[in-house]
């Protein structure tokens, strides 16, 4: 048959990459127009300047949400016990991210439907909190699965989550949470000055110079915290990778340095969190020389470092569990039938580069600056 071209195990890590990429995919695109919302009331001050902003990320932003959706709807049918859990345990948080967003497509609507300051102050500060507590809050996930997840599997594989939503906002996961805000910020920084110019591209390169030496500060001490303060968790058994989802058969236990041991075995993963550092480094240095298409392409570069050196210090972890540590979800064990990811693979290969093909011509069509004289000639359609 067809599907035996493909091995069960093989097939799970393909999606473990598929997700880390659909993960890292959101990240770049969505992430840069959410920093672009961000950043809008410190790197625009007028009216004017402000549409100019809203106007870099308006052809695009409502597309770039393919990715959200895409990213949740693989975790839904790949990683089915991963979505359920996630899903009930951080709960609250994932409606306070949906809350955020909707600010988002109704700010940018709404906002030059009258013209008064006020009533367009208040939707910009909205812009802002629809662009601002998504990274923060993925970053505050991302903290949590590192420390690990308080939660269990009954015998009829069950999941109960056990912690609260407090409990979510540990220093060391609001930390994480400040190192993707920054990314994605940054990232934003970079693509408004690769679109505007004069006062807004002046302002937007100074923050991203102190966002990029906030983000090294930040991802070092996260990186530092995780190594000597922070136990990861290691399978002590034998596992089956071709073997049925069951998340309770194996064994697992929560050791000191256990996150740090896959860059042991594989030394080559090294890489990951130097393409982070790399990537934001290079990407400041280029923004303040000018260079700024290239700054977008090195800090996507740093942005896909950092969630890869994520997925790659977790592996083959997706979800721990601090409560209960064998209801740990792993790649091996968390995954749909081999059938439904051989299908899905089909699908995937089919449609993603549609995706990939449409959104680049859909940049080289609006590619170019968005000015004042831009705005003022085209003042009934635009933002």
């Amino acid at each position: 048959m067809i599907i035996d071209l493909i091995d069960y195990p093989t097939l799970r890590v393909i999606w473990w990459l598929l997700v880390g990429i659909l993960l890292i995919g959101f990240a770049i695109m969505d992430g840069h127009d959410m920093g672009v919302g961000t950043l809008l009331p410190f790197v625009a001050k007028s009216d004017v300047e402000r549409r100019v902003a809203i106007n870099t990320i308006a052809p695009h932003w409502d597309g770039n949400q393919v990715w959200f959706i895409t990213a949740g709807g693989a975790i839904f049918a790949a990683w089915p016990f991963v979505y359920a859990t996630a899903f009930s345990g951080f709960y609250w948080a994932m409606m306070i991210v949906l809350w955020a967003l909707f600010f988002r497509p109704v700010g940018f609507d709404y906002r030059s439907k009258i013209e008064h300051h006020l009533w367009r102050g208040v939707w910009d500060w909205l812009i802002f909190v629809g662009s601002f507590v998504p990274p923060l809050i993925f970053g505050v996930a991302f903290g949590n699965l590192l420390i690990g997840v308080p939660f269990h599997f009954d015998h009829d594989l069950v999941s109960t989550y056990t912690g609260s939503f407090w409990g979510l906002l540990n220093p060391f996961a609001l930390l994480c949470g400040l190192v993707s805000t920054c990314m994605i910020t940054l990232h934003g920084g970079v693509y408004l000055m690769h679109r505007t110019e004069g006062e807004i591209q002046r302002r937007a390169r100074i923050w991203v110079s102190v966002l990029g030496l906030l983000f090294v500060v930040l991802f070092s001490l996260a990186g530092i915290w995780l190594a000597f303060g922070i136990s990861g968790y290691q399978i002590t058994s034998a596992i089956d990778p071709a073997g049925f989802s069951d998340p309770l058969a194996k064994t697992v236990v929560s050791a000191p340095g256990a996150w740090l041991q896959n860059y042991s075995r594989w030394p080559l993963f090294m890489a990951l969190p130097l393409l982070g550092y790399v990537g934001v480094i290079a990407a400041v240095v280029f923004a303040r020389s000018g260079k700024t298409l290239w700054a977008f392409i090195l800090s996507a570069v740093g942005i896909a470092g950092v969630i890869g050196t994520a997925g790659v210090s977790m592996f083959p972890f997706i979800m721990p569990s601090s409560s209960d540590p064998r209801s740990s979800l792993t790649v091996w064990d968390a995954t749909s039938s081999h059938l439904t990811l051989f299908i899905m693979l089909v699908v995937a290969l089919i449609f993603v580069p549609i995706i990939l093909i449409y959104t680049s011509w859909a940049y080289a069509v609006m590619r170019g600056k968005v000015t004042a004289a831009y705005i003022r000639e085209n003042n009934h359609s635009t933002y």
